[in-house]
């Protein structure tokens, strides 16, 4: 593991998770409370023994840096690195990072240094548990050129993936984006029985998702980079590949899923509240790193709470319902408050008590959920106010633009953008 260095692409917009990405970019988004997007593939590299990491960034990276510098910093004996590669004006070009592929020719020359052999190419924006030394063993065996990570998935679940097609010696020969036909899903079908014969049970799986996890020789990543002006992974250089280089998959049945939407990043979050969740932080053998914080334990009195995951330095007053929810950093969280199906995400900081005198007598109310709130089905952002009484909830709608106060409707979530401000007694009108 020595010989790999890991690729962790964190540069685009992330518009279908607008309003979260506003003002951060997505593997900067909180997760599971007190944890961040881009902790997880960090996470994974670290657990595997893939110790020089290095994170492509573009796009509203301010946030994101911020957490690196404070999160991942390894001994100086050790040799290993997070570090940050983020678009910069130079000799050779001034543009921005035109894609995946496109953000990675651009950081050659750290490919290029001596001792690495390969390079595992990996998203910032999916949350699974994977040994990557499992898959280098894989791709060493089979001698390939590259090696992608593949999901087992049933034809329905298939329309909404790239799905891989395989030879007669099982390695990649095709790639089909989001199959929709029968006749489509049929060209790229899969053996179940070869998939067994891997020591996975199929259960009726005949079709390979990629995941948008690679894993490349060196010198043929460097190859295809420079011979070419692809810009994009997925659909330029990987299937270029297929076409000229020995190209094997994978198998991986764990938990995975791609948190690229309102509705992705909602389900998944508070699914991880559930006592059985399909995803697992409590994993002493693989832990999930994130930033140490400095913060008190959380105070909970005359509270109910259920189906519930609470980070630090929250306070949360008497007479308050929390349900199916994830409560993030220095929530406070006022009297007979009702929470239910949602997520608040807390505040980057405390207030003082004499900020809050002042916001109070101006009647502005402070961080955190007033008394006697209703929030339902919503995802509050962090560092916004909800004055007393407000009922925050969607009105039936999938997708709307509300104003005064600004606030989205996506997927019939309602989503509160970080810092807003929500009067007393608001409600949908």
């Amino acid at each position: 593991m020595r010989d790999i260095i890991g690729l962790v692409l964190g540069g685009g917009k992330g518009s279908r998770l607008f309003p979260l990405t506003a003002q951060r970019s997505k593997p900067a988004v909180p997760l599971a409370a007190k944890y961040r997007l881009i902790d997880i593939p960090i996470a994974n590299c670290i657990n595997s023994g893939v110790d020089r990491i290095y994170l492509l960034t573009q796009f509203n990276s301010v946030s994101l840096h911020r957490h690196i510098r404070q999160t991942y910093n390894f001994d100086g004996f050790h040799g290993g690195f997070v570090e940050i590669l983020a678009a910069q004006q130079t000799i050779e070009g001034a543009d921005w990072y035109q894609g995946t592929a496109d953000a990675v020719r651009k950081n050659l020359k750290y490919i290029q240094q001596p001792g690495i052999k390969h390079v595992m190419i990996l998203s910032g924006d999916q949350l699974y548990r994977m040994d990557y030394r499992d898959m280098l063993k894989t791709h060493l065996d089979a001698k390939a050129d590259v090696t992608i990570g593949a999901l087992p998935v049933d034809r329905e679940a298939a329309k909404g993936f790239g799905v891989m097609q395989l030879d007669d010696n099982y390695q990649v020969k095709g790639f089909v984006e989001k199959p929709k036909t029968d006749k489509e899903i049929d060209s790229v079908r899969t053996d179940p029985a070869w998939i067994d014969s891997q020591g996975i049970e199929s259960k009726g799986r005949d079709c390979l998702a990629s995941m948008g996890i690679y894993l490349f020789n060196r010198d043929l990543l460097v190859e295809l980079l420079e011979k070419t002006t692809h810009e994009d992974f997925g659909k330029e250089v990987f299937p270029m590949a297929i076409d000229t280089k020995q190209v094997n998959v994978h198998l991986f049945d764990g938990y995975w899923e791609d948190i690229g939407t309102i509705k992705s990043f909602y389900d998944t979050n508070l699914e991880l509240a559930n006592p059985n969740p399909p995803f697992e932080f409590y994993r002493p053998d693989s832990p999930i790193y994130t930033r140490p914080r400095f913060l008190p334990a959380t105070k909970v009195s005359g509270t109910y709470i259920d189906r519930t995951l609470i980070a630090d330095g929250c306070v949360i007053e008497e007479g308050t319902r929390i349900e199916n929810s994830v409560i993030g950093l220095r929530c406070r969280i006022g009297k007979n408050v009702t929470i239910k199906n949602s997520i608040i995400m807390g505040a980057d900081y405390f207030e003082s008590e004499a900020d809050t005198d002042k916001l109070m007598s101006k009647g502005t109310p402070i961080i955190g959920i007033g008394d006697g709130c209703v929030i339902d089905k919503s995802i509050i952002d962090k560092n916004c106010r909800l004055g007393e009484g407000a009922i925050v909830a969607p009105d039936g709608r999938m997708d709307a633009d509300l104003t005064n106060p600004e606030l989205y409707i996506r997927d019939g979530i309602l989503v509160a953008p970080k810092a807003t401000t929500i009067p007393p007694g608001w409600k949908i009108s």
